[in-house]
């Protein structure tokens, strides 16, 4: 770890402990990158009130968000997020196999829809070939995605890609279960 988490009686900040608290229920993040942020409780706040709301809110499923969200992290080389799973997905039924198809070779998988193989390219391409997502592309996702779900993805896409990065380079790691 390279900048070490505070201690959560070192946490004062009462929206910042609940803030901690929804991730740690929701389980993406555990309380470990809450516990780094809360250094600049402000920004904490913010990064974790936006965390929140682009994976758990929207008219996107969660599940696909966190299909989305696992292959970001595989993709961004980031241990801690890849290994972080959303409790709220799960209990939808999400299980790892989906997650590893939709993070593998999702085009010809019978277990996605067109949308959501639109959804698991458009968060492919934006990172690693940008270029492609061009006016044609977008027309294809308003096939199956409101401009506003489009949005929707787009944002989260980009937002948990960098988090993931940044956690990378933290050195952060999931903490084990009984941890918090």
């Amino acid at each position: 770890m390279h900048i070490e988490p505070l201690r959560p009686e070192e946490i004062r900040d009462a929206e910042l402990l609940e803030l901690i608290r929804r991730c740690e229920e929701l389980g993406v993040p555990d309380s470990l990158f809450p516990r780094i942020l809360a250094r600049a409780p402000a920004h904490a706040k913010a990064l974790l009130r936006a965390l929140l709301l682009s994976h758990t809110e929207g008219n996107v499923d969660h599940r696909l968000k966190e299909i989305i969200r696992v292959r970001l992290a595989r993709i961004a080389g980031d241990p801690y997020f890849g290994g972080l799973r959303s409790a709220q997905a799960m209990q939808a039924g999400l299980d790892e196999e989906t997650i590893a198809a939709g993070s593998g070779k999702f085009e010809d998988d019978p277990r996605f829809t067109a949308a959501e193989k639109w959804a698991l390219r458009y968060a492919r391409e934006m990172y690693l070939n940008p270029e492609t997502v061009d006016a044609a592309f977008y027309d294809e996702g308003k096939k199956h995605y409101t401009e506003a779900q489009i949005m929707e993805l787009g944002a989260f896409i980009a937002f948990h890609y960098g988090m993931q990065a940044f956690a990378r380079t933290l050195g952060a790691r999931p903490l084990p279960r009984n941890e918090g």
